[in-house]
């Protein structure tokens, strides 16, 4: 069922997290950071770089490493890891690459021909006296650089502000000149961090990381993770260096604030930090932004949700959804991964605790083998109450379901429309240490629906696909 877009976008084998979406020419091209399956810390792996024709999104090719960590000159022994990088196209046409080692507070740039070429290292973002940004007196740190040219100038847009840290005054603009390198107008705060925001109407939404700027028509859109850490929001203004006020909330990468289907503050994933941007498509736009995987911080999965943004530039928040960047709900027969889930909970609620690694109860999307293998991800460690949620199918005439379960487990797959509907029907499940089919005969209702599965029993039980027939 590959042919359809369904999230993650990018096989459940790769963990692109932080993803600027950019399109060039007939391609949408997105550049992230690049975690590792099972890795003990965030973006362990070199740059690399995935491409999609603007006219299929369900199609993504691997145009290989782009970057790597000993690419700059002062991480030849790459003790230090490539955080999130963001591109722009300078005014000599070329495609300038902007990133943060993880132990440095100064910017590098590399640059290429190309959108997807290899990277060379160009320089460090520097006044015009030769000083790095980042290391001058009355510097703050630079974190996450996101980045628009216009014209001769580009604006660079960086910063990290914990909560109660007044040491960091929010999120942060540079203006650099023609040469993608030197500074012509120095640093100004556009967003606050938590310990300045009172009277700025970011209460509750301060500026934590992950700038990423946008333009749409006249306004510039200023996207951005908060304190709270799952959610994407956006500020706006007219200028790119002043007057940015706060809009609201574009997606949670564990549903929260969404009560069109649930209570407001039921989460329905395990969320974590977040980071991603907006982008236009033939005529429509979408986030891009990622998911937590494995039970830690560390094997994160890009996603995407189509957005709308109202002739007053207002975008609502979207859910999160499987069905992600397709055009309308999936095909609502034969067999899906369960790694496209969207919701995923226990009867302990998903909520992030601010921890690096959840706890063992939780059920979690994995993968055999290590990293880098061309494994299938699924659903293991799905305890009593352990549910599973996809949205949106279109169904028509489904009254067999079958499922590919294995694991010490003894009871029964619940099957829903709703996270908390009426059960149609249960798929019982046994001991089986190999993929194993269980079915049952279980009628779904026609139309465009949600499907959910609840595991009730003992032990743990592994889901690794479904059927509909």
């Amino acid at each position: 069922m590959r042919n359809q877009a369904y999230n993650p976008y990018l096989p459940s084998w790769e963990y692109i997290p932080d993803g600027e979406p950019y399109v060039f020419g007939d391609r949408v091209y997105v550049y992230g950071s690049h975690d590792r399956f099972n890795g003990h810390g965030y973006c362990l792996n070199d740059y690399v770089c995935w491409s999609a024709n603007i006219n299929d999104l369900s199609e993504w090719r691997y145009e290989g490493v782009i970057y790597k960590k000993a690419d700059d000159p002062i991480n030849p022994d790459e003790a230090m890891c490539l955080y999130a990088p963001d591109v722009t196209i300078g005014p000599d046409g070329r495609y300038y690459l902007y990133y943060v080692l993880d132990k440095v507070p100064i910017v590098s740039v590399a640059v290429c021909d190309t959108p997807a070429g290899r990277y060379e290292f160009y320089g460090y973002v520097k006044d015009m006296h030769g000083n790095r940004l980042g290391e001058r007196k009355g510097d703050e740190p630079q974190f996450d650089p996101g980045v628009l040219t216009e014209g001769e100038k580009t604006y660079l847009y960086t910063g990290f502000c914990a909560r109660g840290d007044k040491t960091r005054s929010g999120a942060m603009v540079t203006v650099l000149g023609s040469d993608m390198l030197t500074i012509i107008e120095d640093t100004v705060t556009v967003l606050p961090s938590e310990p300045y925001s009172e009277g700025t109407g970011f209460e509750g939404h301060e500026f934590f990381e992950a700038p990423s700027i946008r333009k749409v028509g006249d306004m510039y859109y200023l996207i951005y993770s908060s304190i709270v850490m799952h959610e994407l929001c956006y500020a706006t203004s007219k200028y790119p260096t002043k007057g940015f006020e706060y809009q609201g909330v574009i997606v949670s990468n564990n549903d929260l604030h969404v009560d069109t289907y649930k209570p407001k503050n039921k989460p329905m994933y395990y969320g974590g930090n977040n980071h991603g941007s907006i982008v236009q498509i033939n005529h429509k736009y979408y986030i891009f932004y990622h998911r937590h995987t494995n039970g830690s911080n560390f094997s994160r999965q890009g996603c995407i949700e189509k957005i709308n943004i109202e002739e007053n530039g207002f975008i609502p928040q979207v859910e999160i959804t499987s069905s992600g960047a397709n055009n309308g709900p999936l095909i609502g027969y034969g067999e899906y991964p369960t790694y496209i889930a969207c919701h995923l909970f226990h009867q302990d609620e998903a909520m992030y605790t601010g921890d690096l690694w959840m706890d063992s109860q939780f059920p979690k999307i994995t993968q055999d083998g290590k990293d880098g293998d061309h494994e299938e991800g699924y659903i293991m460690n799905m305890t009593n109450s352990a549910t599973v949620g996809f949205k949106y199918f279109t169904f028509k005439d489904i009254h067999h379901i079958s499922i590919k379960v294995r694991g010490y487990c003894k009871g029964a797959f619940q099957v829903k429309t709703s996270w908390d509907g009426e059960i149609l029907g249960e798929i019982p499940v046994d001991f089986s240490t190999v993929w194993t089919e269980y079915s049952e005969n279980i009628i779904l209702p026609n139309g465009v629906h949600a499907l959910y599965f609840t595991y009730v029993g003992s032990g743990r039980a592994s889901f690794q696909s479904f059927s509909l027939e």
